[in-house]
């Protein structure tokens, strides 16, 4: 069938209409509230067993697959957009150091591992396999569905496949379910060995953090109208600049690969650069106040929803079979490393309440940031380790680093190979874990015993 303007249509109205029954899923079913599993998960198995692989019974146009990288390119052209804070270097690694180079070790070590050892197990095991098939393992368990779109589709560009988006996102889905289940049972065993400081127990999360219905007394406004809706509607104004700034990082990508066809620079690292361009001019105009971080925030998450819930859906089933050794094997890495962390290196390092900000590292290394916070939520119920604040503060250096790994490496991974920039990444890891050691030192204590500050913020002596 002909795909049109409609089948697009069709393809957004079927999957809100799963978006919507996995939402009243959530809201009734006992098992999904109790491990947190996302609406946009549920959704996406709902679209892949209904779909033309399984069921057949949902009428999804042939070009469905192709929505995660364009959803994704759309993401990143609002990640800067909104924001006007200026950053400060000495005051972030003053303040949350440890922090920064502990979750930015993590990363690397992320990637590092996955390069180095999946790529030597490929070639001794799999020969047959493409080695940079490697890098996205840490592109869906640490950068989840937007991620492994992103570095799926620059594998497509670089290797002329069209399975990168596939692997990448089997690769997310399973990492989420890695992230919420082994999250929980890391939180369980901690309990028992009273590394948890703030809770003795798994307690319960409010009613609505399990439902997803939040009451009329706790709602909060989204954001604020920054345009007067009798000359624009606000949400219109947000929608049309992301837009704006995806079509304008689409138009300079097209031109550059008509002069330049062997240089790849990712459609989205593009579309980001556009976007940090254009809050700079709107903040050197006076117009940057317009922009409402909080809106762009939510029209962000959204799209990550449908990413989330379209990534799942187009799995293509065969795919993973003929791959399913090397899946498998790699999993194993991406699930090894953040136990390690969380109960060898995180607990040495950490000034305090190692645990809550390890096991929050966990789920974003796992699943996402939003799998991290989850967790965190467990074991810190009203947030008084600091570990939120201390990672949005550490963030902001972070997430440039971060769209470095996630728009260069893959790159790099192709030109110069995989297992050269394994130990790369993974030196990078070591020399920030030693850093972090040598300025901040080390502790060498039982999993439950206090560490400075926490007696004064838990209020035992």
């Amino acid at each position: 069938m002909q795909f049109t303007a409609w089948s697009m249509l069709l393809d957004f109205c079927i999957m809100s209409g799963l978006l919507f029954i996995a939402q009243m899923m959530r809201s009734k079913i006992k098992f999904l509230q109790n491990y947190y599993i996302p609406s946009s998960l549920v959704a996406g198995f709902l679209g892949l067993f209904g779909g033309p692989q399984f069921l057949n019974i949902l009428p999804f146009s042939s070009q469905t697959g192709s929505y995660a990288y364009l959803l994704v390119c759309v993401l990143f052209a609002g990640i800067f957009l909104g924001k006007q804070e200026k950053f400060n270097l000495k005051e972030t690694v003053h303040k949350v150091g440890d922090t920064f180079l502990i979750n930015m070790s993590s990363e690397f070590m992320c990637f590092g591992l996955a390069c180095l050892l999946g790529g030597i197990l490929m070639k001794v095991f799999f020969p047959s396999v493409f080695t940079e098939i490697a890098i996205l393992l840490p592109s869906g368990f640490m950068g989840g569905h937007g991620y492994a779109a992103a570095i799926g589709g620059t594998l497509n560009t670089l290797l002329n496949r069209t399975d990168g988006v596939v692997i990448g996102q089997t690769f997310a889905t399973i990492g989420l379910l890695v992230g919420i289940f082994g999250g929980i049972i890391c939180i369980n065993y901690a309990t028992r060995k009273r590394a948890t400081k703030l809770i003795e127990s798994i307690g319960s999360l409010p009613e609505e953090c399990k439902t997803g219905m939040i009451p009329v007394e706790k709602r909060q406004t989204m954001g604020d109208e920054t345009v007067h809706p009798m000359a624009m509607d606000p949400l219109a104004w947000h929608i049309g600049l992301i837009l704006m700034t995806t079509g304008i990082g689409f138009a300079i990508y097209s031109f550059y690969k008509q002069y330049f066809p062997n240089i790849e620079v990712p459609l989205m690292c593009v579309a980001m650069l556009v976007g940090v361009f254009i809050q700079a001019l709107l903040n050197k105009i006076g117009y940057g106040s317009y922009v409402d971080k909080r809106v762009i925030d939510r029209i962000g998450s959204g799209v990550t929803d449908y990413l989330v819930a379209f990534g799942v859906a187009t799995i293509q089933v065969s795919v993973v079979l003929d791959f399913i050794g090397p899946i498998l094997v790699l999993c194993i890495i991406g699930t090894g490393w953040p136990i390690i962390l969380v109960f060898y290196v995180a607990r040495k390092l950490f000034r305090n309440f190692w645990f809550e900000r390890s096991i929050f590292i966990f789920g974003y290394i796992t699943g996402v940031v939003a799998v991290g916070v989850t967790l965190l939520r467990i074991v810190d119920p009203e947030m008084k380790s600091g570990t939120l604040d201390d990672f949005g503060t550490a963030y902001t250096l972070q997430s440039i680093i971060e769209l470095f790994l996630i728009t260069m490496v893959p790159v790099f991974c192709v030109s110069i190979g995989v297992i050269p920039i394994g130990i790369i990444l993974t030196a990078i890891a070591v020399g920030m874990l030693l850093l972090c050691k040598i300025k901040y030192g080390s502790y060498n204590l039982p999993m439950d015993a206090l560490r400075p500050g926490e007696a004064e913020i838990i209020g035992k002596k």
